[in-house]
């Protein structure tokens, strides 16, 4: 498979079509590279780091736990609330049910996720990014909290619905916030660090929701206590966010000659900061480019896990002989692995160069094993392999980390930035509605079998779209470097928006 359809000239650079709409650096460092002292430029990045990482950590934890509560409030009343489990066949003992609603509860927050993020996303683009993304992420608090007013299971499908809606922008912000701040080198592990939150609020949802579980008084149930305490966090997140800056240029916590530094790092990675006109040329290039597809596919592969887990975590590990609130405490090791997995795969590719589709193959291995000790193991009360298990399925979220960053670091151009963060964002929804269909509360006594198969499958496909992704890869950086490029000429177009095709000095990172 050919990785440009049109390559570029080797000695030639294809510029933007858009002639002037060049990106906001341009105006502020110019065309020709600056010296600049290596002791301030590392003062610059641990500025960044202090303020950047820790503020996304938190608000990427807050969209992560919105999804995580339904887990917890199904077995916290709300099932029962809200008719979600249904009796499909009265004539057996116990009658036969089904938990469908629940399934279509957890799927249409996506396909919320799914009408918001190509919209969404080119707000926060053409307009003013703090302002946007701070209005966006307020209105979504207020909409988690207002889970606490449904009575109907129909009530909580619209619910779900606009709170996904509202979501789907801060993953794609997040992926664009970090490309525009960190080199190419530095991405993965950038993004990687802020993704953790899906590790790390996993383990802070659990005691959040254990310790609602004692909750006794009052006139509201434990799982409307949830979403009312999740959505007032979410509200005065929102609130900060109107303070972030957007771009290294404009941060507070930059000073003087720092500002100008952070901008001129970014010159060598040939991906620029930030471009506020959208570019018909870009999208169009987006949709030719098969790298597009195929690193959106491997997140749309990876995400049928999380669909499932998500949703339906905490009443797969009842089944295996534990308490509902029992069951609450061992997502905790499942959030501790996706923690560890996370930083250690960014980590490593901090230091060793194209190892992470490397990394995404060997970390789809520990998944397809815990699915299958789940599947084929005996479900005897207190069962030790099929929880040992569900917690290796936790080695899924370094494999997501890698594929954002994949995204990220593999195109240039903000318009295609953007299009790559909406087209892998996509596919992440496609995956997560797919994941809860699967499990069919009647073939309980089979284990699930529809679920373990379908992961095992998705993810055996995904080994394969990565082995195909790393040769494409590797091969077009080959003929690049054929090519014998002046880099120094290359540094003066470096903030003129230009994409990776349009760009013959850019590099691709596999």
């Amino acid at each position: 498979m050919d990785l440009n359809s049109e390559r570029p000239s080797d000695n030639v650079v294809h510029r933007s079509t858009t002639t002037g709409k060049v990106d906001v650096a341009a105006d502020v460092v110019g065309t020709e590279a600056q010296q600049y002292d290596a002791a301030i430029e590392r003062r610059v990045i641990r500025r960044i780091d202090l303020f950047v990482i820790p503020f996304l950590w938190i608000g990427y934890g807050f969209v992560y736990y919105d999804k995580a509560i339904l887990g917890g409030a199904s077995i916290f009343g709300l099932i029962t609330a809200l008719d979600l489990r249904v009796v499909v066949d009265p004539t057996t003992t116990p009658p036969k049910t089904s938990t469908q609603r629940l399934s279509w509860a957890s799927s249409l927050f996506y396909f919320g996720m799914l009408a918001g993020v190509i919209p969404l996303t080119y707000a926060f683009q053409r307009l003013h990014l703090s302002r946007t993304i701070g209005a966006c992420v307020v209105i979504w608090g207020l909409t988690c909290m207002a889970t606490a007013l449904v009575t109907t299971h129909q009530g909580l499908y619209v619910q779900r619905f606009f709170l996904g809606f509202l979501e789907s922008m801060l993953p794609t912000a997040f992926m664009v916030i970090v490309s525009s701040f960190y080199t190419q080198k530095e991405q993965t592990w950038r993004q990687c660090l802020w993704y953790s939150a899906t590790g790390g609020w996993t383990v802070i949802g659990a005691g959040l929701n254990y310790g609602f579980a004692s909750i006794n008084s009052g006139n509201l149930q434990r799982w409307q206590y949830l979403y009312i305490m999740a959505g007032a966090l979410t509200v005065l997140y929102g609130l900060l966010f109107f303070l972030f800056p957007q771009t290294p240029n404009t941060a507070f916590f930059l000073h003087g000659q720092e500002k100008t530094i952070a901008l001129e790092r970014l010159r060598r990675s040939q991906m620029g900061v930030r471009c506020n006109t959208i570019k018909g040329s870009q999208i169009k290039e987006a949709l030719t480019d098969p790298k597009v597809y195929l690193i959106a596919l491997m997140m749309g592969l990876a995400y049928t896990v999380n669909g499932a887990v998500s949703a339906f975590g905490p009443l797969i590990v009842s089944t295996f002989g534990y308490s509902p609130l029992t069951a609450i405490l061992w997502q905790m090791p499942l959030g501790g692995v996706c923690f560890v997995t996370i930083l250690l795969c960014g980590y490593l590719s901090l230091i060793i160069p194209n190892i992470r589709l490397i990394m995404i193959i060997f970390n789809c291995l520990p998944v397809m094993a815990g699915c299958a000790m789940i599947w084929k193991s005996s479900w005897t009360h207190h069962a030790a392999t099929p929880l040992a298990g569900y917690t290796l399925i936790g080695f899924f979220a370094p494999v997501t980390s890698l594929i954002v960053s994949m995204g990220m670091v593999n195109v240039a151009g903000n318009t295609k930035k953007s299009a790559m963060a909406s087209a892998t964002f996509f596919m992440y929804c496609v995956g997560n509605i797919v994941g809860p269909f699967w499990i069919k509360t009647e073939q309980v006594a089979q284990h699930y079998p529809m679920l373990w198969k379908g992961i095992l499958g998705s993810y055996s496909v995904l080994v394969l779209v990565a082995a195909i992704l790393y040769i494409m890869l590797r091969r077009e950086n080959q003929r690049r470097d054929a090519t014998g490029l002046d880099q120094q000429e290359g540094e003066k177009h470096a903030f003129e928006d230009l994409t990776d095709k349009e760009n013959p000095w850019f590099r691709y990172a596999y």
